[in-house]
């Protein structure tokens, strides 16, 4: 009852105004004295939890050296690979499948050995493909008007050809590709190579939300989590 006359003294109010009148402030003051509206505070999203947990900080506190093998898939500009290379020198793999932010890349690490560029991608195929062309957000996985070819390499193949027996730590940030690719790497057991996989999940893949758990829950027989934040950041580290 109470919300009711509030509500009906906010419209005279505002009647008030239009009419040029005045008394608003005073039957503001009425309405307040007789209900207060509720605060209304939104959940916080998994954004606003990772920035909280101190998300940024997190993806870069590992148990690294010189002698660590990283893999950055994703490569994009290559701050991640410079920020781990800086703190840990370990050895990097950096993995980039649009042509000029790869050039990019090899530019800027040309002097750096321990930094090695391949103009590809990680997949569960060998192949070409297209990808949307939006900088960070660019996706196999999306249509725009602005596409570009790019290789696709299968990832145990690579694997087994360089004898990676060990990855200390891979980051995934892949626009909607990490499925396929956890999906291939599960299937054949090398994800039990991997020390810490941290990925970013997409949800604008079909059946995103399925095919996570699927992925989370066949990772929870070999690995833990350290840090989920749900389509933003996790990391699984090797029981």
């Amino acid at each position: 009852m109470k919300k009711n006359i509030y509500n009906l003294l906010l419209k005279i109010g505002a009647l008030l105004i239009k009419s040029g009148q005045k008394g608003n402030n005073a039957i503001y003051k009425v309405a307040k004295s007789l209900y207060t509206p509720p605060v209304v505070t939104s959940a916080p999203t998994p954004l606003d939890q990772y920035y909280k947990a101190g998300g940024e900080q997190l993806r870069y506190n590992y148990i690294l050296n010189e002698t660590s093998l990283v893999f950055d898939l994703g490569g994009y500009e290559g701050e991640w690979a410079a920020e781990i290379y800086s703190r840990y020198r370990s050895k990097i793999y950096l993995f980039e499948v649009y042509m000029p932010f790869a050039q990019l890349i090899e530019k800027r690490f040309q002097y750096n050995p321990d930094i090695s560029i391949f103009m590809f991608g990680l997949s569960s195929v060998n192949g070409l493909s297209k990808i949307s062309l939006d900088e960070n957000s660019s996706s196999i996985h999306k249509q725009t008007a602005l596409m570009a070819d790019i290789e696709l390499v299968e990832a145990t193949s690579f694997l087994k050809k360089h004898n990676i027996t060990v990855i200390d730590l891979i980051k995934i940030n892949i626009e909607g590709a990490e499925y396929d690719l956890l999906e291939h790497l599960i299937a054949n057991g090398y994800h039990q190579i991997i020390k810490n996989l941290q990925v970013q999940f997409h949800n604008f893949v079909p059946d995103a939300a399925a095919r996570m758990e699927k992925i989370r829950e066949q990772l929870s027989a070999t690995h833990r989590v350290t840090y989920q934040f749900d389509f933003v950041w996790e990391n699984w580290e090797l029981i």
